[in-house]
């Protein structure tokens, strides 16, 4: 099975697990790929609808639809760290190795981020001003979230390595499995308080790093990271600095260990039927957070729909509820039973997300750009939802083409046979 970073494909191979593990894991591609519909429709739709298009309910409705597909993608990229942070702490690999190899793939996803900002900026030239070439957009966030996420990793982790299979070859220590064992559970149960922890103070902290009267005298182009005020002077919601939505990774992290628990290993669906509890429990602790009378920041400073840690809380039980439907569908649904397009799609999301905003947004746009009716927008949209699905088919069928390549032939011996 290959473990995937977030929507991003940056792929730690390892061992091929037994078939009910890899079902058990399909959830996380089935998640991106909903995530990628969610964005398929919320870019076409906010791309190509006529001003006049743009006050009907159905509009609405998708611009609602758009607020989960960024959460999502930030989200599971804390489930797959921790699933490959655990795979690469049960082989033995140490914690500044682990620390290593994963704070580099979060600088390579960054580096991606600016170099999708670059390919737009040429794109679009000249109408394209400069300033977009440090738009804090999704692809940078993720490549932060990662190195933030190896370094608390790295923190959380035990110091000592004697009871990792490697030390023990190094230094003639005696291997204690047993050791290793409780080791784990110790690091995993520290990563979980960790994550949580960080996602927390993030999201109390948001209001305040939004008052950009505090980080006037640096430089736009780095406080932009913090608060998102780019050039326009206050931070701008539609925007993904530091604060909040690395919160959204930290929580997935904290998620991705507890699934990878030794109750969750036993008792699987309790465990996820604890994680939809926990989010239904987060949504109504939203609300009444929201309506109660004791405050802790300035009106002023108060915005539930985008500062505030009560909203944020909220979008948390909602990923929460999605993870436990995903998982229910691909364990007792329809998922699984032949071809899924909304698994395939999660598999090469990085892909489809970098292809299809060239022919949504772009000078390739298949739609005249804000002059089409709702029911030619709507018929755009089918045509990339089945060009980005055949694009991934296509990405796959190569890589597996591209792995039986590479694969050694058994050399074959000359036999002498009877006639």
């Amino acid at each position: 099975h290959e473990f995937r970073f977030s929507d991003f494909q940056f792929i730690f191979s390892t061992m091929s697990p037994a078939p009910q593990h890899a079902r058990r894991l399909a959830y996380i591609d089935w998640m991106r790929g909903f995530a990628c519909l969610l964005m398929f429709q919320t870019h076409c739709y906010n791309s190509w609808l006529s001003p006049g298009d743009r006050k009907s309910a159905l509009y609405a409705y998708s611009q609602l639809g758009g607020t989960l597909p960024a959460p999502l993608f930030i989200f599971l990229a804390g489930v797959s760290f921790a699933l490959v942070t655990e795979k690469l702490r049960e082989k033995g690999t140490t914690r500044a190795a682990i620390a290593r190899t994963t704070i580099l793939r979060g600088a390579e996803v960054y580096g991606l981020g600016l170099l999708f900002r670059i390919q737009e900026y040429v794109l679009g030239f000249p109408i394209a001003p400069w300033t977009d070439l440090f738009r804090v957009d999704v692809l940078n966030i993720l490549g932060i979230s990662m190195m933030l996420m190896g370094a608390l990793c790295w923190l959380t982790a035990f110091r000592t390595d004697k009871a990792s299979p490697d030390s023990a070859q190094s230094d003639s220590t005696r291997y204690d499995a047993k050791a290793s064992c409780t080791w784990l559970v110790k690091s995993r149960d520290r990563s979980i308080a960790a994550g949580i922890l960080i996602a927390s103070v993030i999201g109390l902290l948001t209001p305040f790093v939004w008052k950009t009267t505090r980080f006037s005298a640096m430089p736009w182009q780095l406080e932009t990271y913090l608060n998102g005020v780019h050039t326009f002077g206050r931070p701008q919601a539609w925007l993904f600095p530091i604060f909040p939505w690395t919160a959204f990774a930290f929580a997935g992290l904290a998620i991705g260990f507890v699934l990878l628990s030794d109750f969750a290993k036993k008792h699987e669906t309790k465990a996820f039927v604890a994680v939809v509890a926990t989010g239904v429990l987060a949504c109504v602790l939203s609300v009444l957070f929201d309506k109660s009378p004791i405050r802790f920041y300035n009106p002023a400073d108060y915005d539930y729909w985008h500062t505030s840690p009560n909203f944020l809380l909220m979008r948390c039980g909602i990923l929460l509820m999605i993870l436990f439907f995903a998982y229910a569908w691909c364990r007792w649904g329809f998922a699984q039973r032949g071809f899924s397009p909304v698994i395939q799609l999660g598999q090469t999301s990085l892909l489809v997300y970098w292809v299809h905003m060239e022919f949504v947004y772009g000078r390739l746009s298949i739609l005249p750009k804000g002059k089409s009716s709702i029911a030619s927008a709507t018929a755009g949209l089918l045509v990339i939802f089945f060009t980005m699905l055949a694009l991934s088919i296509g990405r796959t069928n190569w890589k597996k083409r591209a792995v039986r390549v590479s694969e050694p032939r058994p050399s074959v011996a000359a036999t002498a046979e009877p006639v």
